[in-house]
């Protein structure tokens, strides 16, 4: 790193030292013109190197080499003008001392003072310009004020930003920046509007030790690069906790508007920061062909899943959209929020049951949807666990409503939304939601050829967020003064934002209906790394200002019914199969026979609709090998891969 840090000001320090020689020289010949070489022969070439050389060493011990062009500010100019200004009253005593200055003309020395500052500073500006057009910015601002001192992490364009914003609010700042670290070395030991860039990230602890020296140490680490996420930032929420400082994220660059009131607020690392896969590159314009000028309806519209399905649907301009779902005020307030943001899109919420296929059947009937999502699911495993027989009216007999009625309507295309709890399931949540899979995929391949209809089946894992997940229940436990409870130290899963996820969905199902297809394709979203929920809690308890097992308690509790330690994605006999889009893969097996799939849903619907619950499980055993394998005590000791 040593010699990244010193290479960008050694570059600056030569151009500037070749520079003020030439403005030596030229001041002399805008004075003496093309006299220069008879009447300045005999000091010439020894003032050049003495002037190039105090030029060279003032510039360097008023650290002009550090600022980054890319940030030049008015600031800088001034900096500028006193080092030239020291420069020129060094240099005459020491030419006086060489040459007695005979045959100097003394008003060369104000012409080199204005052409040294212009040389120097104009490809500054320049730059500046180019990049911004501005070279507004007072750091004399920022170090006086009484903010909270922070460390910025990221040298890059919010960085800038952010300081000329505190500038311009003055002592009234809430922040004072005494430093800034860059994953990048060659920012390393140069200045933004003269605060340093310590180091890199891997410098936090030592760059903090160095500022507390000098009575500057910060309270506040906050992240300006909006690359900074995953891993990246839980290794900064480790290294902000052990030296005792929060962290927080700057607002985007287009919230810094000038004019704004207020002072500038950093906002609090969100959860999904710490999740950090590589933004997918999605085909926008697929989705919107997809969805654009058709009738759409979603089922469990005002579940997480198909809700954000409902709202990134509006904006792709469907003809009209059909909210259905059995929750009165969940569904109102869906329908509500699609009327305030796409008022003119054509919508109709529906209260109905996918248990009840003439309901369905009616709605399909009315509605004429050329697209169905279905989102409807009882998905909280404890909760199925203890309720099997609603689990499999819900999962499976509801699925086979909705499919079998898009299939009478000839719909264009059905998606089932599943999850990673259908593979080698041990909950009754998971073992309903492979019934269900495994029937949309034999359905999809008998009728590809039959109505047209696609039916297509999207697997992912848990979504951050959602109703009934960890990350609320951890959030008002946290608020609450805690403990927080986690079910096992190597407990498991992944895990994707709710926008990521139906982002993916509707890339998925742009594959799905592709003519080439098969029909009844799975397809799985690529979910990154799975991880713990013990280190998700202490994430969140360390969010939230806190420091885990002293503030707040972190209490195991033990594996509840029906979960596993860890989730896969693909069954042991599916083929991973890459598609052309980045983040989907297929999951390619061998479909069931239909015509001895359904009597048995029938047996299964049968069972579930008389609360006979023994033969219940035992059906779904049959069905299920590895539900059936694992066994009640099992299950509930959450054993399993």
């Amino acid at each position: 790193m040593t010699g990244n840090r010193f290479k960008r000001p050694i570059f600056v320090a030569i151009h500037d030292v070749l520079v003020a020689g030439l403005s030596f020289v030229l001041s002399l010949y805008l004075r003496l013109g093309d006299d220069l070489w008879v009447q300045a022969s005999s000091y010439l070439v020894v003032g050049t190197l003495i002037f190039a050389a105090v030029c060279g060493a003032v510039f360097w011990a008023m650290r002009l080499y550090r600022g980054l062009w890319r940030y030049a500010s008015l600031a800088d100019l001034m900096t500028l003008v006193k080092g030239a200004t020291l420069a020129i009253l060094i240099f005459v005593p020491i030419l006086f001392m060489v040459t007695r200055l005979e045959l100097f003309p003394r008003s060369a020395l104000f012409i080199n003072w204005f052409v040294l500052i212009i040389m120097v500073g104009a490809p500054r500006c320049l730059y500046r310009i180019i990049k911004d057009g501005t070279l507004s910015g007072r750091p004399e601002a920022v170090a006086r004020n009484n903010g909270i001192p922070v460390l910025l992490v990221g040298a890059g364009d919010a960085a800038d930003l952010f300081i000329r914003e505190l500038s311009r609010d003055g002592a009234s700042a809430n922040y004072r920046v005494v430093g800034l670290v860059d994953d990048h070395a060659k920012y390393a030991g140069t200045e933004i509007h003269g605060v340093p860039v310590l180091g890199t990230t891997a410098d936090i602890k030592s760059a903090i030790e160095k500022l507390a020296r000098r009575q500057m140490r910060p309270r506040r680490l906050i992240i300006t690069d909006p690359r900074i996420r995953g891993e990246a930032v839980r290794r900064l929420l480790d290294t902000a906790d052990a030296l005792g400082l929060t962290v927080a994220r700057l607002p985007k660059l287009t919230d810094f508007k000038r004019g704004e009131d207020g002072p500038i607020e950093a906002r609090p690392i969100a959860i999904a920061d710490l999740l950090g896969r590589p933004q997918t590159l999605l085909d926008r314009e697929g989705m919107r062909g997809l969805i654009g000028g058709r009738r759409v309806m979603i089922t469990g519209a005002g579940g997480t899943i198909g809700g954000e399905l409902a709202r990134q649907v509006a904006g792709f301009g469907p003809a009209h959209l059909s909210l259905l779902d059995n929750a009165e005020l969940n569904l109102y307030e869906i329908d509500m929020a699609l009327a305030e943001r796409w008022p003119g899109i054509s919508r109709k919420p529906i209260l109905a049951d996918v248990r009840d296929r003439s309901r369905v059947d009616m709605v399909l009937g009315e509605e004429h949807p050329n697209l169905v999502f279905h989102a409807a699911a009882f998905k909280h495993v404890p909760m199925v666990e203890t309720n099997p027989n609603e689990g499999v009216m819900t999962n499976v007999v509801g699925t086979r409503n909705v499919a079998d009625a898009c299939r009478a309507a000839g719909i264009e295309a059905m998606v089932l939304i599943s999850t990673d709890k259908a593979v080698n399931p041990t909950s009754v949540m998971g073992a309903t939601k492979h019934i269900a899979e495994t029937y949309c995929q034999a359905l999809g391949r008998a009728v590809l050829n039959d109505a047209g209809s696609r039916f297509i089946t999207v697997r992912f894992g848990n979504v951050l967020g959602s109703t009934g997940s960890v990350v609320p229940l951890f959030k008002r436990q946290i608020e609450s003064g805690g403990p927080v409870t986690v079910t096992h130290p190597e407990m498991s899963r992944y895990f994707m934002t709710v926008r990521e996820a139906v982002e993916l969905v509707l890339q998925a199902s742009v594959l799905g209906v592709e003519p080439s297809r098969e029909g009844g394709e799975i397809y799985v979203l690529d979910m990154g790394e799975p991880i713990r929920i013990q280190d998700l809690a202490r994430q969140m308890i360390r969010l939230a200002g806190l420091h885990p097992d002293s503030d707040i308690k972190i209490v195991f509790t033990g594996v509840r019914p029906g979960e596993k330690l860890r989730e896969t994605l693909f069954h042991s006999g599916e083929k991973r199969v890459h598609t052309e889009r980045e983040g989907i893969r297929l999951a390619d097996s061998r479909p069931a026979n239909l015509g001895e799939l359904n009597p048995f849903i029938d047996d299964l619907a049968q069972a579930a609709a008389d609360g006979r619950t023994s033969d219940t499980l035992a059906l779904i055993g049959r069905m299920v090998p590895e539900f059936e394998n694992q066994g009640e005590s099992e299950r509930n000791l959450g054993v399993g891969g």
